[in-house]
């Protein structure tokens, strides 16, 4: 039961601090559309899904006017595509387009899954289908994509990682006209996690089941706003406000996700709780770490100061439901945070002190505009220590930057939307291209061995 307390706080959250649901994503497995090609696959795909989500954007809407939540994405994330085109990979993209097909007619903003899972080897047919990536991502508007390089169980894939630089390079390059946006698009895990429901990371697991629904909540602006009413209590106390205060955001994700998969007739899944900001005011990650106390994000104490709110932010969270899972935790991507971006812009914050940050928070390094002639040897050497991070720590980490080509330190980027804007930022000019080069497999960590 709820009290009419509780129903006017979850008013003012959504009115006054940017309370909302991120996204409903929906989760489709495609392996019952492999046919003996590309074209008849592509087209059982496209009917798969516009018949399993066609209710999916009617049904968020109608719980946002019931429920007077706002519900902001509404997405879909599907089997990854090189499992589904093994035998015709140089013909992926032709999946590709039908997935952007559909998610034009669904009316959903973003589609994830064109993705492959490298963390342990790379078959021929998945390398074939790396190739396809950065056409794919130049020629549609609504896919994502994502590769899976390395795993705490298995190692780090590094002949993956090495093509991944190149990758992210051509996927630049080929979207140059608009700041190379189509690498906003493209994300390099370590530990990819398959019931993920945001983008551009999200992809339906092999161990799912037909379909399921998944719900990512955010709110950094209630929890901003939840540390403004105690700005002098101590730690412990601003910790145990925020696991309250993940506690009634949860609670909010948990109803509209039952709601939705009853109404779907789809299983529910999880609810991820990520604080995932906007680059819109009052709804800032860096904000909440600037009222604990730092001056700025990215002086000393931020690592600090982030790890307790992760730590809170998931403790509250599972008190709230059984169903937790996704990433669930901060996220800090630049262009996407105002907070961020200001303290890019005066140099506050660099890589290196954003690549400690990701130790102990959710995924890595985000969203960050780097000069255009970053070589491709930089490119893989930044996913290979960012994937270290997730290895050794045994968490899910990633890598999605995006080399502006033309631009270089001082200059900025305008993606648009919930993508933001973010000044270019420098990157280290030493050359790892020997080490890159090396290829083979960065062994996993004597831990992982625990059968």
């Amino acid at each position: 039961m709820f009290s009419n307390y509780d129903v006017i706080e979850t008013i003012e959250m959504i009115e006054k601090e940017h309370l909302d649901i991120r996204t409903v994503t929906m989760g489709i497995s495609l392996l019952s559309c492999v046919r003996e090609n590309a074209k008849k696959t592509a087209d059982a795909v496209y009917d798969l899904v516009c018949r399993q989500a066609e209710g999916l954007v009617p049904t968020a809407e109608a719980l946002s006017r019931e429920y007077g939540i706002p519900i902001v994405n509404k997405r879909v994330s599907v089997t990854p595509v090189s499992l589904i085109t093994a035998a015709f990979p140089q013909e992926s993209a032709a999946v590709g387009w039908a997935l952007d097909r559909a998610a034009h007619t669904l009316g959903i903003d973003f589609l994830g899954g064109y993705s492959a899972l490298l963390h342990k080897g790379t078959a021929d047919y998945e390398a074939a289908f790396l190739d396809t990536i950065p056409e794919l991502l130049s020629t549609t508007e609504r896919v994502c994509s994502s590769v899976n390089v390395g795993s705490s169980r298995s190692g780090i894939n590094m002949n993956a990682v090495r093509r991944m630089g190149g990758i992210i390079k051509e996927t630049a390059a080929r979207t140059a006209s608009a700041d190379g946006i189509g690498c906003a698009k493209l994300v390099v895990f370590c530990n990819a996690v398959e019931d993920n429901p945001f983008m551009a990371g999200a992809f339906h697991g092999v161990g799912e089941g037909g379909s399921v629904i998944n719900v990512g909540v955010s709110g950094p602006g209630v929890v901003e706003h939840a540390l403004k009413s105690v700005p002098d209590a101590d730690l412990s106390a601003a910790a145990e406000l925020i696991k309250r205060t993940a506690f009634k955001i949860t609670r909010a994700g948990q109803l509209v996700a039952s709601e939705a998969a009853k109404r779907l007739h789809v299983p529910f899944g999880i609810v991820d709780l990520s604080l995932a900001p906007t680059p819109a005011n009052g709804d800032s990650v860096a904000r909440i770490l600037e009222e604990m106390g730092l001056s700025v994000v990215g002086c000393h104490g931020t690592t600090a100061a982030l790890a307790m709110l992760n730590d809170a932010v998931k403790k509250g969270g599972v008190m709230a439901s059984s169903r937790v899972g996704g990433l669930s935790g901060a996220f800090i991507p630049v262009s996407e945070d105002i907070g961020m971006i200001e303290a890019a812009r005066g140099g506050a914050i660099t890589i290196d002190k954003l690549e400690a940050m990701t130790c102990v928070c959710s995924v890595g390094l985000d969203m960050i505009a780097i000069p255009g002639d970053t070589s491709e040897a930089v490119l893989s050497a930044i996913i290979a220590d960012e994937a270290a991070i997730g290895m050794i720590n045994n968490k899910t980490t990633a890598v999605r930057v995006i080399p502006a080509p033309g631009k270089g330190v001082g200059d900025e980027v305008e993606f648009g939307g919930l993508l933001g804007r973010a000044p270019i930022m420098p990157v280290h000019t030493g050359d790892p291209s020997r080490f890159i080069g090396r290829g083979g497999l960065i062994p996993a960590p004597i831990h992982s061995f625990k059968n």
